[in-house]
């Protein structure tokens, strides 16, 4: 796919959200509608293809905002970047259940690797920056994987969106 018309995601995984899982928590339910409007803002600008780590939290958010984005707009397409196979092995059922249920819906799949390292979740960050012109994040400024993602990406020139857990309005940052 052309990187000038994808937007990739990345984002924190339940354990650092305010509201850990509890989706049902206000400020969830606030993220995602603001996730929403700023995929539809990035699908008004040129994006056509989306990229999504398919990591728990955040990610299955951004995955679900853009199959809904799908519904309306079928030129639409939606990859799911999968850093191995075990990914979802030692989640929860239900966890592993709605990844496996969003995963089939995608348009399609990349698998960075076959097993598990510990390097494998940075590969599928970059590959998610390489093949990306956009970035959104949700992030608020706490270290880890969307920080690392989030400098790579700045560092190779990605128009980036951060949108707090917590904070109405989105950054944008060049």
């Amino acid at each position: 796919m052309e990187r000038e018309i994808t937007c990739s995601f990345t984002g924190h995984r339940p354990e650092k959200l305010p509201w850990r899982d509890n989706e049902a928590d206000p400020r969830c339910v606030a993220l995602k509608v603001r996730l929403d409007r700023v995929v539809k803002e990035t699908y008004d600008s040129g994006m056509r293809h989306f990229l999504c780590g398919m990591a728990r939290g955040a990610d299955f958010y951004f995955c679900e905002s853009v199959l809904k984005l799908r519904a309306e707009h079928p030129d639409v397409t939606l990859e799911a970047v999968i850093p191995c196979e075990e990914q979802a092995a030692r989640w929860r059922e239900r966890e592993r259940e709605r990844y496996f249920a969003l995963v089939e819906r995608c348009d399609q799949e990349t698998m960075v690797q076959r097993h598990f390292d510990k390097g494998c979740m940075l590969r599928r960050n970059r590959y998610l920056v390489d093949h990306s012109a956009r970035i959104i994040a949700v992030y608020d400024g706490m270290l880890g994987g969307t920080m690392y993602t989030l400098t790579y990406a700045m560092r190779q020139g990605l128009e980036v969106t951060i949108l707090d857990p917590e904070e109405e309005k989105p950054f944008r940052a060049l």
